[in-house]
């Protein structure tokens, strides 16, 4: 096992990740120097940090520089590390190193994290330790705190930006859900991106990956198992008459009867059945599970509120892949109007992809935020305001009953909010008050 006894580290980024990695590499007795550029930080550890700018020549002196996965690679400062032979590695890839329990790693575009949380509620009702972590909310170095109490699986949910620096993860089974633009301020590429996500795959067992997804095409092998929402006689399937997930050919999970909707939900059952059936649970507590998750807050949630309209807090589609489907999935249940808001910051994604859903499949849209009046030619229908509130008193004028008022933004959330979880609450405290 690797040891960071009297290494030198620099942790750079002084959030909730680099938080956790001082934690680590002191309790490992590296000597740890933070660095984070912004001008001052708030932080719960008691520990010295350098703010402002990074000089290029700043981490010259350390062994091993451990980069937030907020940071951009093309930092001076990194690159000149990088150039003199010192280790530019990120929390994903040090946890790798140090971890002894196998793990099941997943990334994708759109539906990780209700991917991850729906497999760590099959492993609980199968009696199975297991601890889901990573981009999801728990870094994932806080699980190896206590080495006497380790669980018999690590369910890891991965971005992209995480996966950049990882090189010795070694999963027993590695999933990519599917690719769509994202994230191209940050990789500058459709290509780029992809090979970040496809580091997944790297020493993988097994590789599970959506069957139907054109950018994943090149990275099946023989070790791979699929997924996807057609009729075929090997791994999940669907058919889409009897509304039934397959495996193997044959009927598996009666998708009727469980909470999650939308056909984007039954690539996400099939993904995360597919994996559970790899880690060797029995199907039965993997059908219960399937059937009693409700999914995860702001991922295409029925907001309750004292209306006839039906409102679906969907924050977390923050890009066109994810609107998109959310977008398909609102049109199948509603019978009247679809009302969409959509904005934010676009990251660089092409916003135009969804042009022929806003005119073909909704019937009004209401834009926010720093990119929202790209919509605003993609549909006729349509306004511009300038805050989630307007949004939906907005909304609230035009629907009616049998009508839907749909949040799913396309975009990043950091222009107006703190976060997606911000921007979601921001919608249902909204929608509670014009529904009052």
């Amino acid at each position: 096992m690797a040891s960071l006894i009297a290494q030198k580290i620099a942790v750079i980024g002084a959030g909730l990740t680099g938080q956790s990695v001082v934690r680590f590499a002191v309790a490992q007795g590296a000597k740890v120097c933070v660095f984070d550029t912004r001008d001052s930080v708030s932080r719960e550890l008691d520990f010295d940090v350098q703010c402002g700018a990074i000089e290029s020549e700043a981490l010259l002196g350390f062994d091993i520089v451990v980069v937030s996965p907020g940071v951009g690679l093309e930092m001076p400062a990194l690159a000149a590390a990088r150039q003199h032979g010192i280790d530019v590695i990120g929390d994903v890839e040090l946890f790798a190193r140090f971890n002894p329990v196998r793990v099941i790693a997943v990334t994708g575009s759109n539906g990780k994290s209700t991917v991850v949380s729906l497999l760590g509620e099959m492993f609980a009702a199968a009696g199975v330790n297991a601890r889901v972590l990573g981009n999801i909310g728990t870094p994932v170095l806080d699980a190896l705190s206590d080495m006497q109490d380790l669980p018999e699986w690590f369910i890891l949910e991965l971005s992209s930006f995480q996966l950049e620096t990882v090189y010795s993860l070694k999963p027993q089974i590695a999933a990519i859900l599917n690719i769509s633009e994202d994230h191209l301020d940050r990789h500058g590429s459709m290509p780029a991106y992809v090979r970040a996500k496809a580091n997944i795959l790297n020493n993988a067992r097994t590789r599970v990956l959506n069957r139907q997804d054109n950018w994943l095409g090149d990275l099946f092998d023989e070790q791979t198992k699929s997924f996807g929402l057609d009729s075929a006689n090997t791994g999940m399937a669907w058919d889409s008459g009897s509304q039934t997930i397959l495996h193997e050919g044959k009927p598996f999970i009666d998708f009727s009867a469980c909470q999650l909707e939308g056909e984007h939900n039954v690539a996400n059952i099939q993904a995360a059945a597919l994996m559970a059936i790899l880690a060797g649970l029995p199907q039965a507590y993997i059908n219960q599970a399937a059937i009693q998750f409700s999914g995860i807050a702001h991922r295409y949630q029925k907001v309750v509120a004292n209306s006839a309209t039906l409102w679906i807090n969907d924050s977390k589609a923050t890009n066109p892949g994810a609107a998109l489907a959310s977008i398909t999935a609102a049109r199948r249940q509603t019978r009247g109007k679809l009302i969409v808001i959509l904005g934010g910051d676009s990251k660089g994604a092409d916003l135009n992809i969804l042009c022929p859903v806003l005119q073909q499949q909704v019937d009004y849209v209401i834009a926010i935020g720093r990119d929202g009046r790209q919509f605003l030619n993609m549909q006729s229908d349509s306004v511009y305001v300038d805050s989630m509130q307007q949004a939906v008193t907005v909304a609230a004028v035009i629907a009616g009953a049998d009508d839907t008022v749909l949040l799913a933004p396309a975009c990043a959330s950091l222009d107006m909010f703190s976060n997606y979880q911000d921007r979601g609450e921001t919608f249902v405290r909204a929608i509670q008050a014009v529904a009052a």
